[in-house]
C-alpha cells in the first residue's frame, strides 16, 4: 500500500470520459470511457466515451491518451543510505509525474537489499512516504559481492518481486548456475547486468572511434556479449526465468533473439537511453551521458528500436540513478555513471512513436504490460476487474525539460533542454490522483 493509498477512500465512483482507450495487452485502441469503483476498473468502452455512471465523479480526458500505468523495472530510489542522492518520496514523486504507476527499487543500497528486515523496511517507508506502488528487487548474492547466495524462498515471501546482482554481475559461473537452479524452484525471476567485469575493467565509455578520438579508456560491447552467452548456457543447463537488465549492442540481443528462439524462459529489457542516445552524445566530454551499460555506437542503438519493435526486447526501463553534482561534475573518466529518467522516460520514449519507428500500443506494452506479466504484478491492462493504475497523457504537447523543474533530488539528466513532445497530464494508483499537470502549472 503506498501513502496515496490509505487516503480516504472516494465516496463515488469515478468516471473518465472523452479518451482514447489505448490497451497493450488486448491491442484495444479506440473512442472511449472507463469507470472506476472500488479501487478496479468496473467498465470501459465505447458506450462510456459521452455517459457517465449516474453519480459518478466525472474526468474528462479531452481525447487525450488512457492507458495503464507504467510499471519501470530498474530504479534506484536511495533508501536507504543513499538519501542525499534521492528518496522514496521524491523518486515517487518523479514517478508520477512521468506516469509510472509502479517502480521497482534496485538492490544497491546501504545497507544492500539482502536481508528480510531491510525488505520489510522499504516496504513500511513506501506506505509511508509514496505515492506511487513500491516493490523491492532483492539482491542474488550477500552484499552483491558474488560470492554466497541470499535466502531466495524467505526474500520472495517477504515481498521481493524478482532478483538482481544490481550494477555488477555475478562473476562465477558456479554461483550463476546454482542461483538459478534454486530460483526456479521458487518460480523467481532473475535480473542480471549483463557485462564481464574483467573485460570491461577501466572503460568508461564504448571501446571505438569515439574512444579513440576522445582519448577516453574504452569499454568493449564483447563484455556485454560474453556475459549473456554463458548467462544463456547456464538457462539451458538449469531451465530457470532469467532477464537481462539492460542490453545495449547488437551482438547481445542477436544472442537473446537466438535463446528465444529455441524456446528459453529469456527476456531482456532495454534502459530508454540507449533507444534514444548514443556515443557520439557524449561530445566534449558530457558526464551526464556516463552510464553503464555506456552509450554504444549509432549502429545499435537503431538495432535496439529494430530489435523493440520486432518483439525482441520485452521491456523498456528509464535506468533511474540519481547523483549529486559532486560525482558528476568531474572529468568524464573520474565522474560517476548514471542518470535520472523516471519523469522523463514517457516523453522521450516517444520520440520513436513520432519517428514512426514502433505503433503506440507496442510501445506502451513495453513500458506496462511485459513488466507486469514478467514480475507477475496486478497492472499493466485495461479490462474489468484490473486494478485502476492509470495514466492520461497528451502524446503530442511540445515541451523543453528544465532540470530545476524535475521531481527528483538529483537533477542529472541526459535531456536537460531537450526538446520533447508528449506529457502526462494525469497518474491514478488505485482509483487515486498521484499527479495531475494541472496542479503543477498552477504551482
Amino acid at each position: 500500500m503506498t501513502a496515496a493509498e490509505q487516503s480516504p477512500r472516494p465516496t463515488r465512483a469515478t468516471a473518465l470520459i472523452n479518451a482514447r482507450l489505448i490497451d497493450p495487452a488486448s491491442g484495444r485502441d479506440e473512442p472511449g470511457g472507463l469507470l472506476i469503483e472500488d479501487d478496479v476498473i468496473a467498465d470501459l468502452g465505447p458506450h462510456l466515451r459521452r455517459n457517465a455512471a449516474e453519480g459518478a465523479e466525472v474526468i474528462d480526458c479531452g481525447g487525450h491518451v488512457l492507458a495503464p500505468g507504467l510499471i519501470d523495472m530498474n530504479v534506484f530510489a536511495g533508501e536507504p543510505g543513499f538519501e542525499h542522492r534521492e528518496t522514496l518520496a521524491t523518486a515517487s514523486r518523479a514517478a508520477a509525474a512521468g506516469g509510472v504507476t509502479t517502480m521497482i527499487c534496485m538492490p544497491q543500497t546501504d545497507p544492500v537489499i539482502d536481508d528480510v528486515a531491510i525488505v520489510d523496511f522499504l516496504e513500511r517507508r513506501a506506505r509511508d512516504t509514496a505515492v506511487v506502488r513500491v516493490h523491492p528487487m532483492a539482491a542474488m548474492t550477500k552484499g552483491l559481492k558474488g560470492k554466497e547466495m541470499t535466502e531466495i524462498g524467505l526474500l520472495k515471501a517477504a515481498g521481493a518481486v524478482a532478483f538482481s546482482n544490481g550494477n555488477a554481475s555475478v562473476a562465477s559461473a558456479q554461483i550463476m548456475r546454482r542461483f538459478l537452479q534454486y530460483a526456479k524452484d521458487f518460480e523467481a525471476l532473475t535480473v542480471h547486468h549483463i557485462e564481464d567485469s574483467k573485460l570491461a575493467n577501466g572503460g568508461v565509455m564504448n571501446e571505438g572511434e569515439v574512444s579513440t578520438r576522445l582519448g577516453l579508456a574504452g569499454n568493449p560491447a564483447a563484455a556485454e556479449v560474453i556475459m549473456v552467452e554463458r548467462d544463456i548456457r547456464l538457462v539451458e543447463l538449469t531451465g530457470g526465468r532469467y532477464h537481462a537488465a539492460q542490453v545495449s549492442c547488437a551482438a547481445a540481443l542477436d544472442v537473446i533473439r537466438d535463446a528465444k528462439a529455441r524456446g528459453l524462459p529469456v527476456t531482456c529489457g532495454v534502459s530508454i537511453n540507449h533507444l534514444t542516445l548514443n556515443e557520439n552524445d557524449i561530445g566534449p566530454y558530457r558526464t551526464f551521458f556516463k552510464m553503464r551499460p555506456p552509450l554504444r555506437r549509432e549502429e545499435d542503438r537503431a538495432a535496439m528500436v529494430a530489435g523493440l519493435a520486432a518483439g525482441d526486447i520485452d521491456v523498456i526501463v528509464s535506468a533511474h540513478n540519481p547523483k549529486d553534482a559532486d560525482v558528476k561534475r568531474r572529468p568524464f573518466a573520474a565522474a560517476a555513471d548514471g542518470a535520472v529518467g523516471l519523469e522523463t522516460l514517457l516523453p522521450t520514449a516517444l520520440r520513436l512513436y513520432h519517428n514512426d519507428l514502433i505503433d503506440l500500443p507496442s510501445l506502451l506494452r513495453a513500458l506496462s504490460t511485459n513488466p507486469a506479466d514478467l514480475l507477475r504484478l496486478p497492472g499493466g491492462r485495461l479490462e474489468k476487474g484490473a486494478v485502476a493504475d492509470l495514466i492520461v497523457f497528451d502524446p503530442n504537447t511540445p515541451w523543453v525539460v528544465d532540470a530545476d523543474l524535475l521531481h527528483s533530488k538529483s537533477k542529472n539528466t541526459p535531456f536537460e533542454e531537450s526538446r520533447l513532445q508528449g506529457r502526462v497530464l494525469r497518474t491514478l494508483v488505485a482509483g487515486r490522483d498521484a499527479y495531475t499537470y494541472a496542479e503543477v502549472k498552477a504551482a
